[in-house]
């Protein structure tokens, strides 16, 4: 059992936070995160790079000298892809990299980074984050006081707040979420989290049922 401080916006401990790690992933499972990492990093590939073929280059056709007679090799079109400004010879065509792994391995995977988190100490719980309107300044005044500053972060609410998200969106290094939102890149990418209690009790709410099945 882990008992994760809560803090409020200044930064001070306002109480704490019970949890089981195992309730989330009974163990971390490092080939199921990296496959699942590496899934996500491949689903971001545009798949759009494209080179020209002996076919589709500009230039004539005609051979370019006789077959014999030159003491030279036989040559044909200016396109063959020997020859600078030819196509190439296996050209490069458009794809899509995206595939997926199973729903529930992703859903662990994503329980095991939380998981992976919490053991590692990489995890700040604050009790409410809200704002008026928009306040780039006033977020990162929160975080420099919950010393989450100086590294990469990322911000994780209950649900979408338009003003939480406008507030974080221009920090270097930055980067929000909303709970149901989380996988296993976006939790293992930052070197920190900063996570709202309401979201832990979603992340906890959604992986209860499952937990017992987690291997």
């Amino acid at each position: 059992m882990a008992s994760l401080p809560v803090y409020d916006r200044t930064g001070a401990e306002v109480g704490k936070y019970e949890i089981d790690p195992s309730v989330l992933a009974s163990r971390i499972n490092k080939q199921l995160l990296h496959d699942a990492v590496v899934m996500y990093e491949s689903n971001l590939r545009q798949g759009s790079s494209k080179t020209k073929s002996r076919a589709e280059v500009a230039g004539t056709t005609k051979k370019m000298y006789r077959q014999k007679g030159t003491g030279n090799a036989r040559a044909g079109s200016r396109r063959s892809g020997v020859r600078r400004g030819g196509g190439h010879i296996h050209a490069k065509r458009p794809r899509s990299w995206v595939y997926r792994l199973p729903r529930k391995s992703l859903q662990l995977a994503t329980r095991m980074a939380l998981a992976s988190k919490i053991r590692d100490d990489q995890i700040t719980l604050i009790d409410e984050l809200s704002f008026e309107q928009p306040a780039t300044k006033q977020m990162a005044e929160i975080i420099k006081s919950l010393k989450c500053d100086g590294r990469t972060l990322l911000v994780a609410t209950a649900s979408h707040d338009a003003n939480v998200y406008k507030s974080a969106r221009n920090i270097a290094g930055v980067t929000i979420s909303q709970a149901k939102d989380l996988n296993a890149r976006s939790l293992l990418a930052p070197r920190h989290v900063l996570m709202t209690t309401a979201a832990l009790d979603v992340v906890k709410q959604v992986a209860a049922p499952s937990s017992s099945t987690a291997s």
